[in-house]
């Protein structure tokens, strides 16, 4: 422990009367007679120091504690360094501090070193000692071990955090219409085939009338028939979100004959019923699959949608308003089937691309776009194509739609040499041996400058060929490409792509970014990441970046790059303009 001296700030008089008083050495006693402190019990830690020579003593019990008796010479300072926790420093002096200029007794909890190099927590009382002039010429400190009621008291503050800081519950919805997302169903049939039996049903819902039927109509339909379905479903049945025009309905534990019934009382239901929308009223053409499963079966719950999604295809077809699967397709057919879908909507031009503008926050100009694919539906409005990638990934069709996707993007880098564009490419593709040759010809066919190019592969990818990733990456910087890494933060990979790959861009999450300003706990991990990045030589992109206080921080915490609404939404690539500079409300 120590006191404020001559380094330590003191009112001025204070100092001043402390300044002209003589002088002690370790050797010599007071020259003036100081009052006696109290002589405290042998088994209580205790110091006493004396300003004059630095001169410090502490007891038998506070040796056995800090695992060292005072060492000789040590100045103040020196004592405070070694003894007391870095992150109290701070508070042990100004427990002193506040003792020695109102000379009254002081209680602080600190936490101090043991010789061992660990450390425990001490109730410290600090009584100055106070000389025959009425200045105050010492300290004198007792210490009481507290360690495990500081230990008690830290884990409710860690468990009180923790609790904030966790999502309550895995189970996601959809924000559009409250059902459970694809994914969180899917985990739920794998939870029901587990237990036994059941069915699996997609209902496709789309308007009746085609004029004016944009995206927010048909969001706002699929919102009503959802609530017609849940109105209709047994307590045990659960709804969710399949796709842009389409519900699942889990029937658990029902028997075939059951779930045949429920699928044509759902559906009959959704057909007569009017649907009063906030612009107009309509009907709803409605086509469905039903799917059967067992316990044990070979088809998992994401087979399981793609058998039913495709059952539904065949009822439109084949115009009835259902069709039953008795036992999933075989692997083979399915991926057979759903390659033929990603043929056909390729040579139909049933994909586009949409651009989405990213900011350098150093020059405050768009100098880089990341193309976004779309899939049109049936009245040509364009869509997340999630559901179709995600199917397209797992049945392992995803290459061709990557390849469209590259060829496109080289394309528009051609015929605009002034634009950057970011690739998304899946994890499969990635690790795809075809691709790295596939880019090559294709960045010689259509002369495009490789620095115009960065191809993002998404941390929650799952990459087939780590190896054949990895020549990839090698491959596209040498031609004068960068990589980037999507999502970073949010999936399995976490920090081992950055030492597996020579990644020159980061993009951080959106779902630590779009509620960054009212959320601590975001701040600390968006700023850790940050510095982790810097610390690799790699730059930092920001999205979901949708109002001015939250780019201000991400200015602060030294982001590269931003994205999001407020930058810019996406736009189809024809509509793509030259960089320009953000506006100049946002540059303060």
């Amino acid at each position: 422990m120590t006191a404020p001296d001559e380094r330590f700030p003191r009112p001025r008089a204070l100092r001043d009367r402390l300044s002209r008083r003589p002088r002690l050495s370790p050797n010599q006693g007071p020259q003036l007679p100081l009052p006696e402190p109290r002589t405290p019990p042998d088994d209580e830690a205790w110091f006493t120091y004396l300003g004059a020579g630095e001169e410090i003593v502490w007891s038998d019990a506070l040796t056995g504690l800090l695992g060292r008796p005072p060492a000789g010479g040590e100045q103040s300072q020196q004592i405070l360094a070694r003894h007391v926790h870095v992150d109290d420093h701070a508070k042990a002096l100004g427990a002193i501090t506040r003792a020695w200029t109102t000379r009254e007794p002081v209680r602080t909890t600190v936490r101090l070193m043991r010789d061992d190099g660990g450390w425990f927590d001490v109730d410290c009382r600090l009584e100055p000692i106070v000389g025959p002039e009425s200045t105050v010429v010492g300290m004198h400190g007792t210490l009481r071990d507290v360690s495990a009621r500081e230990r008690a008291r830290r884990e409710v503050a860690r468990l009180s955090r923790r609790g904030e800081t966790v999502q309550a519950s895995v189970v996601e919805r959809d924000p559009a219409t409250g059902l459970l997302t694809r994914a969180r169903f899917a985990d739920e049939v794998d939870r029901a085939q587990r237990r036994g039996g059941g069915a699996v049903l997609v209902v496709r819902v789309e308007p009746d009338r085609a004029e004016g039927a944009g995206a927010g109509r048909h969001a706002d339909l699929l919102q009503r028939a959802a609530g017609v379905l849940e109105g209709l479903a047994r307590p045990d049945d659960l709804l969710g979100r399949a796709g842009p025009n389409e519900i699942a309905v889990l029937l658990a534990g029902a028997s075939w004959v059951m779930a045949r019934r429920q699928a044509d009382l759902f559906v009959e239901a959704l057909r007569s019923q009017p649907f009063v929308l906030p612009d107009a009223w309509l009907r709803a053409r409605v086509w469905a699959g039903l799917v059967r499963f067992r316990a044990g079966g070979e088809a998992d719950s994401h087979d399981l949608l793609i058998d039913a999604e495709q059952a539904w295809r065949q009822a439109r077809d084949a115009d009835r308003p259902l069709t039953l699967v008795a036992d999933p397709v075989p692997a083979r057919d399915r991926q057979g089937t759903y390659r033929d879908r990603v043929a056909a909507a390729l040579g139909t031009d049933r994909f586009t691309l949409f651009a989405q503008p990213i900011l350098e926050l150093q020059t405050n100009r768009v100098l880089r776009h990341e193309l976004l694919l779309r899939v049109l539906d049936e009245g040509d409005h364009p869509q997340s194509p999630e559901q179709v990638l995600q199917v397209a990934e797992r049945l392992d069709t995803i290459y061709d739609i990557d390849l469209w996707v590259v060829e496109r993007a080289m394309q528009l880098a051609a015929e605009r040499t002034d634009l950057c564009v970011q690739i998304n490419l899946s994890g499969r593709s990635v690790g795809d041996p075809r691709l790295t040759a596939e880019v090559e010809n294709l960045i010689e066919r259509y002369a495009v400058n490789p620095e115009q190019l960065t191809f993002e592969i998404t941390e929650t990818a799952l990459i087939g060929n780590l190896s054949e990733a990895r020549s990839f990456a090698d491959r596209i910087r040498d031609l004068g490409c960068q990589l980037a890494l999507d999502d970073f933060g949010s999936g399995y990979a976490s920090f081992r792509y950055l030492r597996l790959f020579p990644i020159d861009l980061v993009k951080i999450d959106g779902e630590y970014v779009v509620d960054l300003v009212r959320n601590p706990e975001d701040q600390v991990l968006v700023r850790a990441l940050v510095q982790v990045c810097q610390a690799y030589g790699i730059h930092t992109v920001a999205e979901y970046v949708q109002d001015e206080a939250t780019l201000r921080m991400l200015r602060e915490f030294g982001v590269d790059f931003v994205q999001g609404y407020l930058i810019g939404r996406p736009a189809p690539v024809e509509e793509l303009r030259p960089a320009h500079r953000l506006r100049r409300s946002n540059l303060q």
